[in-house]
C-alpha cells in the first residue's frame, strides 16, 4: 500500500499527484509574502488592524532586538501567550533572527513552564505581564538557562480605548500583573524592543538541518517531549496542505480558534503567513460570542476548530442571527484534534450551512502535523480522516505482528514523508522507539478503505482491555454522542476486581442542557448504549457531569480523568 499510493485516484482535481518541495527556510518564506501584498491586512485583533507592511517592520524589529541582545542560530525562544499579534511578531522575528519558536501554553503551571524553559534551552521567554507576576515569580530560582523575558500585556492590540483597558483590567476581565526586575536577568517590555532599528538581514537556515520550531506533545503519561521540526518539515507540511485546499495568494481570510502554542494553530497561522492572506485572531476559542461577532462582520473564507468548540458554537444563542450570505461565504470549517462525532456533522451541516464543506483532518506534533484529510470538493466520507496528504507514505500495521495488514482491518498508523520531525529534543531512546527506519509510528489505531480513506479507531493507549476483547474507546463514544441529550463523553478502562488483568470500561458523560442528577435521563443513556453496544463494550461504571475537563486546545482529557482516579 505505501508504496502504490493508490489513494491519490480520490484526489480532488486540483491537488497535485507529487510535487517537489522547495528548498527553502521558513524566514525565506516570510520575507516574501510579508513584502508581496504590502497593503493588506495580515490580521486582525478585535479593533486593531494590522498590514503585512507594518508587520513586516515590527517583526524585523523584534528581530534585531534579539540579534543585539545575544540570540545565536538555534537559540529557542519560547512563547508563551494568547492568539495575539505580539504572537506573530515574536514568531515571525524570531525566525527571521535564526532562531527556533517554541509554543509554550499560558495555562502551564509554574513546575511545568519551569520543565519546558530548562527542557528546550530557551535563552528568551515572551509572555503576559500576568504570567510573569504570577508564574513565573514562583520559579525564580529553577530556570538558570534562561537569559531574559519579554513582557507584553493582551490589551496593547486590541485597539480599544485607554478607559475600556484600564476598566477591564480594573474588573479583571483583562488579566495583568506588575514587572519587577530579576536580577540576573533581561527583563524588558516588548514595545521597548520593537523600538530597535530594523534590519534588513536574514539569517539564513539550512532547511534540512536546522530546526525552525519546537513544539511539546500533550503527551498521556511523564513529562511532554519537543518535538524538533526541521524548516524543511514545515515548509512542505505548508505546501501539502495548501495544494490540498486549493488556496491561493492573498485570496483567504481565516478564522481559527486554535491556539498558536499548539501547533495546528501554529500551522494555520503560518499558512496564512505564507500566502499574505489575512487571519482573525481570537484570543479566547471559549469565547463564542466573540467568535460569531467576527465571522458576521469579517467574513472568513474557512474556519477552523476542535469539534468540541464546534459543539459550543453550535449551543451558542447568537448563531441563527448570523446572516445566511456570511455562513455560505465560509467556504471550508476544517475540524482536527480529535475525532469529530457524526452528531455533530450534521448539526454542523444545518445550522452552518456547511454541508459538503466539512473538512475533517488528521495529524501529530511530529508530521507539522498535517497527516490526512478528507477531499475539499470530492467525497467526504462520515467518520473519515481522510486520505494521505501529497508525498506521504501511509500503512496500517498489525498490533500483534508489526505486518501491514488488509483493507478494512484495524491497525496502527504508520506513516512517513517531508514533513515527518527530526526527533524528539534530547530523548534518543523515545525518538528511536517513534521514529523505526524513518516511519513515524503514531500510536494511533485505524482501518484504511478500498479508497485510501482512514477512520480512527482509537489510541493504543486508549484501548480497553475486557476479558481479552479489545475495545475502541472512540467507538462507544461516538455511540454516546449520537443520544440527543449527551453533549460530550469520554471512555477509559478502570481495573476489574472480579477478573485480574482486565479491565472494564467507565464512560464520564455531560449531558446537554440537563441535570446532571436527572435520574430519568441517566437511565435513558444507560439503556441507550446498552441497545446499541456490545455485552463487553456496554460501560459498567458511569459518571455524569455538568462537564468534562478539557485540555488548552478543548479537547477532552483523558489524562485529568485517569488522574482523578489514580
Amino acid at each position: 500500500m505505501a508504496d502504490e499510493r493508490f489513494w491519490v485516484r480520490s484526489y480532488d482535481p486540483h491537488v497535485p499527484r507529487t510535487f517537489e518541495f522547495p528548498r527553502k527556510g521558513l524566514g525565506e518564506l516570510f520575507a516574501e509574502a510579508l513584502s508581496a501584498f504590502p497593503d493588506r491586512p495580515a490580521c486582525w485583533m478585535m479593533e486593531r488592524e494590522i498590514r503585512f507592511s507594518e508587520l513586516d517592520v515590527l517583526a524585523r524589529r523584534f528581530a534585531a532586538w534579539l540579534g543585539r541582545n545575544g540570540l545565536a542560530k538555534g537559540d529557542v525562544v519560547a512563547i508563551s501567550l494568547p492568539n495575539c499579534p505580539q504572537y506573530l511578531i515574536a514568531h515571525i522575528g524570531t525566525i527571521l533572527a535564526g532562531g527556533v519558536s517554541c509554543g509554550c501554553s499560558p495555562l502551564l503551571s509554574a513546575p511545568e513552564v519551569a520543565y519546558q524553559l530548562n527542557d528546550s534551552g530557551a535563552k528568551f521567554l515572551v509572555t503576559l505581564d500576568a504570567i510573569y507576576e504570577k508564574v513565573l515569580g514562583r520559579i525564580r530560582g529553577d530556570v538558570p538557562r534562561l537569559a531574559g523575558v519579554v513582557t507584553t500585556n493582551v490589551s496593547d492590540y486590541m485597539g480599544l480605548p485607554g478607559l475600556k483597558v484600564w476598566l477591564g483590567k480594573k474588573l479583571g476581565k483583562i488579566p495583568h500583573g506588575r514587572v519587577d526586575p530579576w536580577p540576573g536577568k533581561l527583563i524588558v517590555d516588548l514595545a521597548e524592543t520593537l523600538k530597535t532599528p530594523e534590519t534588513t538581514k536574514r539569517v539564513e537556515a539550512d532547511p534540512e538541518r536546522d530546526v525552525a520550531l519546537l513544539y511539546y506533545t500533550g503527551g498521556t503519561t511523564g513529562h511532554p517531549k519537543g518535538a524538533e521540526l526541521t524548516h524543511a518539515n514545515v515548509v512542505a507540511n505548508l505546501h501539502q496542505a495548501i495544494a490540498w485546499m486549493g488556496w491561493k495568494p492573498a485570496g483567504e481570510v481565516g478564522l481559527s480558534a486554535f491556539p498558536l502554542f499548539h501547533l495546528a494553530g501554529m500551522m494555520v497561522c503560518n499558512a496564512s503567513l505564507a500566502l499574505s492572506s489575512t487571519q482573525i485572531l481570537i484570543a479566547n476559542p471559549r469565547d463564542t460570542g466573540r467568535i460569531l461577532l467576527e465571522l458576521t462582520r469579517r467574513r472568513p473564507t474557512w474556519l477552523a476548530n476542535v469539534p468540541s468548540l464546534y459543539q459550543m458554537l453550535l449551543r451558542d444563542p447568537g448563531l441563527p442571527k448570523v446572516p445566511a450570505d456570511v455562513l455560505d461565504g465560509v467556504r471550508a470549517y476544517i475540524s482536527g484534534a480529535a475525532p469529530l462525532p457524526s452528531e455533530t456533522f450534521r448539526r454542523m451541516e444545518t445550522a452552518l450551512r456547511a454541508e459538503g464543506k466539512i473538512i475533517e483532518l488528521y495529524g501529530m506534533t511530529e508530521a507539522s502535523p498535517v497527516i490526512t484529510a478528507n477531499p475539499l470538493l470530492g467525497k467526504k466520507k462520515l467518520g473519515s480522516i481522510g486520505l494521505p496528504l501529497t508525498g506521504t507514505d501511509l500503512r496500517i500495521e498489525s498490533l500483534e505482528t508489526g505486518e501491514p495488514v488488509a483493507a478494512g482491518q484495524p491497525g496502527e498508523i504508520v506513516c512517513r514523508g517531508p514533513q515527518v520531525m527530526r526527533g524528539y529534543r534530547g530523548k534518543p531512546e523515545e525518538t528511536a522507539s517513534t521514529l523505526r527506519g524513518g516511519w513515524l509510528h503514531t500510536g494511533d489505531v485505524a482501518v484504511m478503505d478500498e479508497d485510501g480513506y482512514l477512520t480512527i479507531v482509537d489510541r493504543i493507549k486508549d484501548m480497553i482491555i475486557v476479558g481479552g476483547f479489545k475495545v475502541f474507546s472512540t467507538h462507544v463514544e461516538e455511540i454516546l454522542a449520537r443520544h440527543p441529550k449527551v453533549e460530550l463523553a469520554a471512555t477509559i478502562g478502570v481495573p476489574d476486581p472480579d477478573r485480574p488483568g482486565s479491565e472494564m470500561v467507565r464512560a464520564v458523560v455531560q449531558l446537554r442542557a440537563a441535570d446532571p442528577a436527572d435520574e430519568a435521563v441517566r437511565a435513558q443513556v444507560r439503556a441507550y448504549a446498552k441497545e446499541n453496544l456490545s455485552r463487553y463494550e456496554y460501560p459498567r461504571q458511569w459518571d455524569f457531569r455538568a462537564a468534562l475537563p478539557l485540555t488548552p486546545v478543548g479537547k477532552v482529557s483523558k489524562l485529568a480523568l485517569r488522574q482523578e482516579l489514580r
